[in-house]
């Protein structure tokens, strides 16, 4: 069925007047109008009630590691080194069938919170694994998001003073050749594409600098999107001042890595100057709440970003740094994080609602297609149930913002139901459940090597 309504809702477009009860109709995958009232008559259409729901853009996730969804609950009490140094032999085992099962189940718990365009940064490839890539493809496509994979790296090891071990890292003509293969071969600019692929070297602490600068020429040359870690942590900050001489942004300044075709992961540890070189230049940032709290990194100066003018979306981070976080969820770390910092004022919920959603897709250069209900735009359309007890809150928004994570009443992308009263429609949603689960057990066996 290619036109679907939706009825009786309050609609939040982020972009424009919020409609307190209204319609919206789709029409071969596109949002074709909307407006107060009920719907015109759409002969042929699937009509949806939206009685008792807030109808958002669907959100966008802007930085993930879904392999990690089998090492979740791991180093609990560790910085982001301690985690890291902990955990990154563990991830080295892990094979095509481990990455297709937590991406599936981290995908799925993904759409189950509203999510309808998720990146994810992959930067381990352990050879003879099979084809990692392929497997988190295969995964995104079967629960039908939009998805934006990037394709990560790490060649510099302890031997080159970087902090990987040395038998996790890559050589760096094998990492470009490959990224390049994955480019070619599953790249979509289409107006409504479903996949894109990014370019991504994990971190100046991991990633030698002629990477980083090969990376860039590739991703220009190729014309997709380049994305790292950066500015996370203060032991980050103190690596780059004694192995480059300057800080990470910098660095990045110095490497040609900051532009409108950019965006970073965390962010958290930034000078006054490198929020004016982030909005100068349009570089993104993805911010990731509780990731950041539960490493103990720190707080990103969010609000700064945004009074600068430069794009903020947010993430989830790996579901080993942030345990079953809900995308939905990181709206409101995000706007209590800056308010108990800088006060109530400090960041509304409709700040957090437009992060979440217009902002993630402003980083991944998708904006003109994503991010906000308006004509012409790509039907990616979250329903929230904000009646029962949530009724008592009077301000949909408000309730879908500052309480738990209401109900997802439907989810589509491009039209298409992927969610329906908290249950996955495209693929069995118990199976995926127990997909996530045998992945983990899969990565953990002792003798599997």
């Amino acid at each position: 069925m290619t036109r679907v309504v939706i009825d009786n809702a309050y609609i939040a477009p982020v972009v424009g007047p919020e409609i307190a009860s209204g319609h919206l109709v789709v029409d071969n995958g596109r949002i074709a109008s909307l407006g107060p009232g009920p719907a015109p008559v759409t002969p042929g259409a699937q009509r949806i009630d939206g009685t008792g729901c807030l109808v958002t853009p669907g959100l966008v996730n802007t930085h993930h590691h879904l392999y990690q969804w089998a090492t979740q609950g791991l180093f609990q009490d560790s910085t982001l080194f301690e985690w890291l140094t902990g955990l990154y032999r563990t991830w080295a085992r892990m094979d095509a069938e481990v990455v297709y099962g937590a991406a599936s189940a981290g995908l799925g718990w993904l759409a189950l919170t509203g999510c309808t365009t998720s990146s994810d940064h992959h930067y381990i490839f352990p050879k003879g694994r099979g084809d990692l890539f392929e497997a988190q493809v295969r995964a995104a496509r079967e629960i039908g998001l939009r998805f934006h994979p990037c394709r990560g790296s790490m060649d510099r090891g302890q031997a080159d003073g970087g902090l990987p071990p040395d038998e996790v890292v890559e050589d760096r003509d094998e990492i470009l050749a490959h990224t390049t293969e994955v480019i070619d071969t599953y790249h979509d600019p289409s107006f409504d594409s479903m996949l894109r692929v990014a370019v991504a070297p994990c971190s100046p602490f991991s990633v030698s600098e002629g990477l980083m600068l090969d990376a860039a020429t590739l991703a220009r040359a190729k014309g997709v999107r380049l994305h790292t870690h950066l500015a996370e942590t203060l032991d980050e900050h103190q690596h780059c001042v004694e192995q480059m001489g300057c800080s990470p942004v910098e660095y990045m300044d110095k490497l040609g890595w900051l532009g409108e075709d950019v965006w970073f992961a965390h962010a958290v540890h930034l000078h006054d100057a490198d929020i004016r070189r982030f909005a100068e230049t349009g570089s993104g940032t993805a911010h990731c709440p509780s990731s950041n709290a539960r490493l103990g990194a720190g707080i990103a100066r969010v609000t700064d970003l945004l009074a600068a003018g430069a794009p903020v979306g947010l993430g989830v981070d790996g579901a080993a740094s942030s345990e079953l976080t809900s995308l939905a969820g990181e709206m409101r770390q995000a706007m209590l994080f800056q308010r108990a910092v800088k006060g109530p004022t400090a960041f509304t919920a409709r700040q957090a609602l437009e992060v979440g959603t217009l902002g993630g897709a402003r980083n991944l250069g998708r904006h003109h297609e994503l991010g906000s209900l308006e004509p012409g735009k790509l039907a990616d359309i979250a329903m929230w149930r904000v009646d029962g007890f949530r009724a008592a809150v009077e301000d949909p928004v408000c309730a879908l913002v500052f309480g738990p994570t209401p109900p997802l009443a439907r989810l589509l992308v491009g039209g298409r139901t992927v969610v329906e009263n908290d249950e996955l429609r495209t693929v069995s949603h118990d199976a995926v459940g127990r997909a996530g689960a045998a992945a983990r057990k899969r990565l953990m066996r002792e003798d599997f090597r």
